[in-house]
């Protein structure tokens, strides 16, 4: 009996999802404490994760660093509205030069883009701004992190 428990082909299997479960909590877990986790063989669960990546459904593993360790304490939140309505919308494209954004999404609402960044200081989110502006002709709003009381949750698999 299979344990197929999704009714469409792009969702998982329940085996697959609690191996993704396992792999967020703990990405650096062996194949051999995995398969201990969910119950199969340790070729099982090798080719299942190989199966994952490929399909896409496991995309990396990732380091977490802390921002205060590495000197960059600072996180905002950037807001994009285009100057000029009918420019054409490459910002991501215009601004993937500058290492201190984290992350770039696309919204609904009245701006276009939101940008996650990380910098030293003040200053040097006032010179991020302006290399913002002057790279992709667009006004921004700013809101600075004050606290993260958590981040990066795992989604519910």
């Amino acid at each position: 009996m299979s344990d197929r428990s999704a009714s469409s082909p792009g969702e998982l299997e329940a085996t697959d999802r609690a191996i993704l479960r396992e792999l967020v909590r703990d990405g650096r877990c062996s194949f051999t404490d995995l398969a201990e986790r969910v119950g199969l063989s340790v070729s099982a669960v090798h080719q299942r994760v190989r199966r994952l990546e490929q399909r896409g459904a496991l995309q990396g593993y990732a380091a977490k660093v802390d921002g205060d360790q590495i000197g960059l304490p600072l996180t905002a939140f950037i807001s994009l509205t285009p100057i000029d309505p009918a420019a054409p919308d490459d910002y991501p494209q215009r601004l993937e030069h500058l290492p201190q954004i984290e992350s770039c999404f696309s919204v609904a609402g009245d701006e276009s883009y939101i940008l996650q960044v990380r910098v030293a200081s003040p200053l040097g989110l006032e010179e991020l701004l302006r290399q913002i502006r002057e790279a992709a002709k667009v006004s921004t709003r700013t809101t600075v992190v004050l606290s993260t009381p958590f981040e990066n949750r795992p989604p519910a698999i």
